[in-house]
């Protein structure tokens, strides 16, 4: 399922993506003014992944704290680092972009989460690492939003593990 989900993304036309991404990110800044959070959880966009990078710097502007996710080890939950638009950043072992200079932060109270896939029950399909699970499981859980794009629902049962997100935003 991950490899078909891949394909289907890399499918995508670059302008269609373009315009897909352009309309998901105006729905996170909607969603993000009727819940609002100080520290909103972002992701660096990866292989297809839609690229918010324009809303995060909306967000910013606005005062809204952003972080980035980092793999702090292995079978763990991700750690996050405060992240400004416009910083550098560099690729960690596992080739994701993170901060230059690491700011860890508390897990911040929402997140936007990125999906490979996602069902109507609200479960996604990852790259398989269970960070993100990982992430979710402890209590007080943050307010997750995934973001994917229409095309990727589709039918699967979630396992044990799995952690649903709240509400999925697409370009749709």
């Amino acid at each position: 399922m991950r490899n078909t989900l891949k394909a289907l993304r890399r499918a995508i036309d670059p302008a269609t993506k373009h315009a897909w991404d352009d309309r998901i990110g105006a729905r996170v800044i909607a969603w993000y003014r009727a819940h609002p959070h100080e520290t909103l959880g972002v992701y660096w966009p990866l292989a297809g992944e839609p690229d918010l990078r324009p809303a995060y710097a909306e967000l910013a502007q606005a005062g809204v704290r952003l972080a980035l996710p980092v793999v702090v080890e292995r079978d763990a939950p991700l750690g996050f680092a405060e992240w400004i638009p416009g910083e550098p950043t560099v690729n960690d072992r596992l080739g994701v972009a993170v901060p230059a200079e690491l700011r860890m932060i508390e897990r911040p109270p929402a997140l936007l989460v990125p999906c490979l896939g996602f069902n109507a029950q609200g479960y996604r399909v990852g790259y398989g690492g269970g960070f993100y699970d990982r992430t979710l499981a402890p209590e007080p859980r943050p307010a997750t939003v995934g973001i994917a794009y229409a095309c990727q629902l589709v039918a699967f049962d979630g396992d044990a593990h799995d952690v649903p997100l709240d509400s999925v935003i697409t370009e749709e």
